[in-house]
C-alpha cells in the first residue's frame, strides 16, 4: 500500500515511467518504427510474416506447411515439427534463433492432441522452455492440427 501511494505521488508530480510517456519516436533511446516483413511469396495476405519493433520480433503464426504451402501429411507431429522449423527458418532470415524465443502461442484443432504435440514442441526447445499458452479451437486456416506464434528477441546469443 505504501508502494502505491508513493508511486500515485510521483505520478501526480508530472514524473512518468519509462515507456509510459506516449511517443517517443526520434528521442534518444526511444522506439524504433515498426518494421512489417511480408510473408515470403504471398503479398495477398492481409497479415505480415514477422514484425520487428526494436529488439523484438513478433511473429504470425505458422502452420505445418512445406515449402509448396500444403499442410504436411501425418498429423499433429509432422505439423508442429514443420510449424517449428519455419518458425525457425523465419527467425534465421532475421538475424535470431530459437533460443531467442521467449513466447508461443499454440493453438490447436483438438486439445486432445496437446500431448503428442509436446513430444515434438520440446524437441526444438532443448536448452530452455519460452513461455507458452495454449488453446483448443474449432477450426486452423487449411485444416492445419495446430498454428504456433512466437515472440523472441533479434540478434544471436
Amino acid at each position: 500500500m505504501r508502494w502505491l501511494r508513493s508511486m500515485t505521488c510521483l505520478l501526480m508530480a508530472g514524473w512518468t515511467l519509462p515507456g509510459c510517456s506516449g511517443p517517443s519516436e526520434g528521442r534518444p533511446g526511444g522506439p524504433s518504427a515498426p518494421e512489417f516483413v511480408p510473408m515470403p511469396g504471398r503479398s495477398d495476405l492481409p497479415f505480415s510474416a514477422l514484425v520487428r519493433v526494436g529488439p523484438m520480433l513478433y511473429l504470425s503464426g505458422q502452420l505445418g506447411t512445406d515449402s509448396t504451402g500444403h499442410l504436411v501429411p501425418g498429423g499433429i507431429g509432422p505439423e508442429t515439427a514443420q510449424a517449428l522449423a519455419n518458425i525457425a527458418a523465419l527467425l534465421e532470415a532475421h538475424g535470431s534463433a530459437m533460443d531467442r524465443v521467449i513466447k508461443c502461442t499454440a493453438m490447436l484443432a483438438d486439445m486432445g492432441e496437446w500431448g503428442a504435440m509436446n513430444q515434438e514442441y520440446v524437441k526444438h526447445f532443448p536448452a530452455h522452455r519460452p513461455a507458452r499458452s495454449a488453446f483448443g479451437t474449432t477450426g486452423l486456416a487449411m485444416g492445419g492440427r495446430i498454428e504456433l506464434e512466437c515472440t523472441a528477441l533479434a540478434g544471436r546469443v
